[in-house]
């Protein structure tokens, strides 16, 4: 098995189908995360233990999700020396802008990335990129991504030209 290197948290079992998304980026890039269910408020003990020890159990970067109060990002990066990166979970009342809200708003001193709403894709792209900065075979992964994604763009303007846009309305 290999070492997961990546750490993706939550906060309820509920976060899953969002967090998904960043267990997907890691797994389509080759790198390990592990991924448990880390309660802020219903499993504290728990959530200082993950935190203290994640960069000694190899853990280089954690993803954490959240949604409604939001505390789990900018608890655990009070207690870990690690970067973490905020997910807000869209929540039912108030649809993750109250998640977005408690997590991006830290204190001066404890940095929390965070992405935008329901954006787990985007979080585990940025822990993709952290740990390129240290893995030249990783890097030219996110180059390949990146120019996939431009060819991507490239081969819809390209559809839209020759078909008209109301065509195109239609196709999508």
């Amino acid at each position: 098995m290999t070492q997961p290197l990546v750490g993706i948290i939550m906060g309820s079992d509920s976060d899953l189908p969002t967090m998904q998304a960043a267990i997907a980026v890691c797994e389509d890039f080759g790198i390990a995360a592990e991924v448990a269910i880390v309660s802020a408020h219903r499993t504290p003990e728990r959530m200082v233990e993950y935190a203290k020890s994640a960069h000694q159990r190899g853990i280089k970067v954690i993803i954490a999700g959240a949604g409604g109060a939001a505390h789990l990002p900018g608890m655990v990066a009070s207690l870990t020396p690690l970067p973490v990166i905020g997910v807000p979970v869209p929540s039912r009342h108030l649809q993750g802008v109250d998640s977005l809200y408690s997590i991006v708003q830290m204190p001066a001193g404890i940095p929390v990335a965070t992405v935008a709403i329901g954006n787990a894709t985007n979080a585990g792209l940025l822990a993709i990129q952290i740990l390129a900065t240290e893995r030249s075979e990783l890097l030219e992964k996110v180059q390949q991504y990146r120019q996939n994604l431009c060819e991507s763009v490239m081969a819809k303007q390209g559809k839209l030209e020759q078909i008209g846009y109301e065509q195109y309305l239609n196709q999508i």
